[in-house]
């Protein structure tokens, strides 16, 4: 079973498993927290596949904060030529890395519901 979700503006695609580097989350989450992800785009499994409008109603996916840290440091330089202006910065993104523990849909639970009543 596979999911994508959206967090920080970005979209990922995960299994459980998986672990991924997303923005920084906030409020700032502690190491070995469980944080739970509402808005899921897609779902799907081997036989059965849900599209949200914009989310999938029911569907979360849970997640353990393994670390957070700062990624590699980027140069940002600017300049003018012949006007003796040089700007040199550096950035580090800040991200949270995230194990993927468990993806939940209720209408893949493998119970046809009875629709003759």
């Amino acid at each position: 079973m596979y999911a994508i979700l959206k967090t920080g503006g970005k979209q990922y695609r995960v299994q459980e498993g998986d672990i991924i580097n997303v923005e920084r989350l906030n409020p700032l989450a502690e190491d070995n927290e469980e944080v739970t992800f509402n808005e899921v785009l897609f779902v799907a499994d081997g036989e059965h596949t849900e599209i949200g409008c914009p989310y999938v109603e029911g569907a979360k996916v849970q997640a353990r904060v393994v670390e957070n840290g700062k990624g590699e440091k980027i140069i940002v330089f600017k300049y003018k030529a012949k006007k003796d202006y040089r700007r040199k910065k550096g950035h580090r993104q800040p991200y949270t890395k995230l194990e993927i523990t468990s993806i939940g849909f209720p209408g893949f639970s493998g119970e046809q519901e009875d629709t003759n009543d």
